[in-house]
């Protein structure tokens, strides 16, 4: 995959409270640095932490760009994934910790706001036209905590896509549905052809988890989830709420996963195997799915891999157009760092606003949260995958942040196992609602 899946790494780690953040900070192993350490503010150089994948390159040719102009270098350190979002936190607050450093937005950099460890970048969007103008108010919007920016766009975009097999389709003489009556119609006709209608890695949870997020947003709207980011834990009780976890009930009654998905993982890539394989039909995913086809099941990416938006849910609240997923990831910058070396820091994150910056994303697959994309994405790997792409998200009423990351640790983890229980059956819709109240 061409993106880090904060899915993935989430599942394995447990994060530190506010009150652990200046904790003494392991060394870490740097790839591609050089200079001296900054410390959060001392000496010239920026320290500028990322996680490590196959996009760091990007980033490691745009750092020499900088570096090349700039009186103030730049010194990338690359941290591989697994182990990425525990030291970041371990290293906050320390003299070891970096001056800008690569994020998911929200609940993931909650704690740091809270502490105000990170800078307060709104009043900079607002006055540098290059930021202020350069990416989609939706993105931005969907990284900030209270209201207010902390963060910079600085990857590319994921939305939650429903892939489906188009021979299946095809053969069933049915069309990718718009509607949640077309998607019942769907799930029907494919459980009496002996095909599993949706495959779902339950093993990991997190896919899980984009139902509930999808289907609260079409019952109620984003606003829903905005009052539960908010700190309204009385927001879990909202009607809309309980009517998701109530199609996921009626969902697994009629067998759409099938009988095995907890067994199933896609970390491994079962799931993604197993839809690829013709065992089911349909399959509700980030939008680095295609990638992994591509790379792994590539006769299938290429001749049977349909993609569409989740479908409108009939008498719900929310617009059909709204995404959830992952926005993208974020540059947020160390408090400590102030004076000409803030107003480095400013001009680095400028630089990934660009046109050359967008292009070199979408050269690599991505699709960048810049407003000048849409010119770009003729040049794509694939262009009618990634003009889907932009259109699902630059149209979109809203973006809603996956909820492990919007959340902090403190309440993901507790929820990542009602949904597990909900979707095991261990808990009914109104008993999740009311576990998730509790938190």
């Amino acid at each position: 995959m061409r993106s880090p899946n904060p899915w993935r790494s989430r599942r394995t780690r447990t994060l530190a409270a506010a009150a652990a953040l200046a904790a003494a900070a392991p060394l870490l192993a740097a790839c591609g640095s050089d200079g001296p350490r900054s410390g959060g503010g001392g000496g010239e150089a920026l320290e500028v932490w990322v996680y490590q994948d196959g996009s760091t390159t990007i980033q490691e040719e745009f750092v020499e760009k900088f570096n090349e102009t700039s009186d103030i270098d730049v010194n990338l350190t690359q941290i591989a994934g697994d182990s990425y979002q525990e030291r970041a936190r371990t290293a906050m607050g320390t003299p070891n910790a970096p001056d800008i450093f690569f994020n998911w937005g929200g609940g993931s950099i909650s704690d740091f706001v809270a502490e105000d460890m990170l800078v307060d970048l709104t009043d900079i969007v607002a006055e540098e036209p290059e930021l202020r103008d350069g990416f989609l108010p939706t993105i931005m919007d969907a990284g900030a905590v209270d209201g207010r920016y902390y963060g910079v766009p600085m990857r590319g975009v994921q939305p939650v896509i429903l892939f489906y097999n188009k021979t299946l389709f095809a053969d069933a003489g049915l069309e990718p549905p718009s509607t949640w009556e077309a998607f019942t119609t769907a799930v029907e006709t494919f459980q009496e052809q002996d095909v599993t209608p949706v495959a779902l890695g339950g093993a990991d949870i997190w896919p899980n988890m984009m139902w509930l997020e999808y289907l609260l947003d079409r019952e109620g709207g984003s606003e829903v989830f905005d009052r539960i980011r908010n700190g309204d834990a009385s927001a879990w009780g909202d009607p809309a709420m309980l009517a998701a976890a109530e199609t996921v009930t009626q969902l697994l009654d009629d067998g759409a996963f099938g009988n095995d998905f907890r067994s199933v993982a896609y970390t491994n890539d079962g799931a993604p195997t197993f839809f690829a394989q013709g065992e089911a039909a349909m399959h509700l995913m980030g939008s680095w799915e295609f990638a992994n086809q591509l790379t792994n099941q590539p006769e299938f990416a290429e001749s049977d891999l349909g993609w569409t938006t989740f479908p409108a849910v009939e008498g719900g609240a929310g617009d059909p157009s709204a995404v959830v997923g992952n926005p993208t990831n974020y540059w947020s910058v160390n408090s400590q760092v102030e004076g000409e070396r803030l107003d480095a820091a400013v001009e680095f994150l400028k630089l990934h606003a660009s046109e050359e910056y967008a292009q070199a994303l979408i050269d690599n697959g991505d699709i960048p949260a810049t407003t000048n994309a849409e010119e770009l994405i003729g040049s794509a790997p694939n262009p009618e995958y990634a003009q889907f792409q932009w259109d699902m998200i630059s149209g979109a009423s809203s973006f809603t942040l996956s909820w492990d990351q919007a959340l902090p640790a403190s309440q993901a983890t507790p929820m990542l196992d009602s949904i597990d229980k909900l979707f095991g059956g261990q808990l009914t819709p109104q008993e999740f609602v009311d576990s998730m109240q509790d938190l």
